[in-house]
């Protein structure tokens, strides 16, 4: 956690390693803020790795609605959402 910048959550559920889901803020060139949400993997094994890239597509929906939501909330202030998405990262 960096205050008003930066907010990392640990996965509470049971995945085969290691799983965070980060938002981070930045200045955006014209004012207002980027908001970049991107999810952590850090697969334990093989099989880890195999639950991370056959669940590929449907953590891109999950993840991008619920980036697409927070845009809707925010409203106005809004103005361009679009989901990042990356392999696991290594360890």
């Amino acid at each position: 956690f960096e205050q008003d910048r930066l907010l990392r959550l640990q996965a509470a559920m049971k995945v085969p390693g290691r799983a965070w889901l980060q938002f981070e803020v930045s200045p955006a060139a014209r004012g207002g803020a980027i908001v970049t949400q991107t999810a952590i993997f850090h697969p334990s094994g093989l099989f880890g790795l195999a639950y991370w890239y056959a669940l590929w597509t449907f953590h891109g929906y999950i993840f991008g609605g619920m980036l697409r939501a927070l845009g809707a909330a925010m409203g106005p202030f809004a103005h361009d959402v679009r989901p990042h998405g990356g392999a696991p990262e290594a360890r």
